[in-house]
């Protein structure tokens, strides 16, 4: 028996704020900077929706410990300014948290000093506060469910109880892996044929969120 959706747990980056594609064009300049060039796609498939130690890790292995370092250091610098320029709210996001009447928190694989930053650039830090959950509190970042599972538990509710909104691939895995409902948001970078899986339904607009929840 299905049981009734009693928390809505919601990625940072890419479904509450449009980060992804600030993120996607600085990998995009440090990949040309220091010596793997990457398209944006390939980020995309590399690095969306992966916490910066997966990330360092894929770097390392690629172009050594000293300049996975220096990767990690020059992102965290140029995203902080290309937010402090250009960050919004997802598109149609507002008007579906005010829509929503469930239970939210945040379950995110950036670090809380970055989401404190985008989700206070963007006015909802608020709106989660004392409710949000980073990857840097867990053993194993998405595609693990380790995060959604700490997320659950810190929530008291039970994980099938629970539904993901996410826009990565590694998230939407991560949500099947914690035994989670989720719904792929395909409208920014991650093509809808990524998010595709069992126990996921694709969604093209922010503002259809709270019917198509009410209607699990």
């Amino acid at each position: 028996m299905i049981k009734p959706i009693e928390l809505v747990i919601f990625d940072c980056d890419g479904v509450l704020v449009d980060s992804e594609r600030i993120a996607a064009r600085v990998q995009v300049a440090l990949g040309a900077e220091l010596g793997w060039p990457l398209t944006e796609d390939e980020v995309v498939d590399r690095f969306i929706g992966r916490s910066h130690a997966a990330i360092r890790e894929q770097v390392a292995a690629r172009l050594g410990e000293d300049t996975a370092a220096t990767w990690l250091e020059r992102f965290e610098q140029l995203h902080r300014e290309a937010v402090d320029a250009d960050l919004a709210p997802v598109e149609g996001l507002p008007e579906a948290l005010d829509a929503l009447t469930l239970p939210t928190c945040i379950a995110s694989s950036g670090s809380h000093d970055k989401m404190r930053h985008t989700l206070g650039r963007t006015g909802l830090y608020e709106r989660f506060a004392g409710r949000i959950f980073s990857a840097t509190e867990v053993s194993h970042g998405k595609p693990a469910p380790d995060l959604f599972l700490h997320a659950a538990r810190q929530m008291g509710v039970d994980p099938a109880a629970c539904v993901v909104v996410e826009d990565s691939q590694p998230g939407v895995r991560a949500a099947r892996a914690a035994g989670m409902r989720s719904f792929g948001y395909a409208g920014g970078l991650t093509p809808a044929a990524r998010l595709e899986g069992p126990d996921t339904e694709i969604f093209y607009d922010m503002r259809t969120l709270s019917t198509l929840i009410a209607a699990r």
